[in-house]
């Protein structure tokens, strides 16, 4: 995925009503972004960190940049939820992830389960259709010199109905998959953050037992573009 336009570096300020945040230009102008993600962001949002800002190419829209990655000293990290589904579909289509290859069409956003919609719904003659759940993953806690990514970063009860929902498909006949994918490119393993939200961890391990499948991939992030490259192992 290539951002459109070119990134304008910034520092961060503060972010704070979840989705705002004030951001220090290269020039001294400080800017109000749209921060596009509703987790913690936790080690992605400390002031002075830099980051990187799109700006907005509708010229009536009232925030006009989009907060759109945290530079690190191990790298840059995505912090817009809105890009993994386009992530995922791009890959998939180029064969970059082996274990969705194969189908013949991919659709977006297709109603499921109660008052759910599935990320990516695959399809392909003589295969059952695959409904494939996109979660965007960002949090890496210190842990020496391995580095882990982990999901989620907050308490997330809508990733835990997903998570059921899969598992009544798997029991109709279908495929069910999640696919974390993992904004950034300093880690080499992937688990779940049981003590962030137990529930999501427990449903989780319930949902595995049920059938669906678990992939996490991670990406290579640069101020030009966004790629999944990666397969990461799940611990646990």
């Amino acid at each position: 995925m290539l951002f459109p336009d070119p990134l304008i570096a910034g520092t961060l300020i503060r972010r704070y009503k979840r989705f705002l945040s004030d951001i220090e230009l290269a020039d001294g102008r400080t800017v109000v972004a749209h921060c596009p993600n509703p987790g913690a962001m936790l080690g992605l949002n400390a002031p002075g960190t830099p980051v990187w800002l799109s700006p907005a190419r509708n010229p009536s829209r009232k925030l006009r940049f989009t907060w759109e990655l945290s530079h690190l000293d191990s790298g840059y990290v995505g912090i817009n939820t809105m890009h993994p589904n386009a992530l995922a579909e791009e890959a998939i289509r180029a064969g970059a992830i082996p274990e969705l290859a194969g189908y013949d069409a991919i659709r977006r956003e297709v109603p499921y389960g109660v008052n759910s919609r599935i990320d990516l719904l695959l399809r392909g003659a003589g295969r059952p259709d695959a409904y494939v759940e996109v979660k965007n993953v960002h949090l890496k806690r210190d842990d020496g010199a391995i580095g882990t990514a982990e999901f989620p970063d907050s308490v997330t009860k809508r990733g835990a109905k997903h998570l059921r929902e899969l598992t009544d498909m798997v029991a109709g006949g279908c495929r069910a998959v999640m696919l974390y994918v993992v904004q950034r490119g300093d880690c080499d393993r992937f688990r779940l953050a049981a003590d962030i939200d137990p529930d999501y961890a427990q449903a989780f391990a319930d949902a595995r037992r049920g059938g669906i499948e678990a992939l996490c991939y991670s990406c290579s992030v640069t101020p030009q573009s966004i790629e999944i490259t990666t397969a990461l192992p799940i611990l646990g």
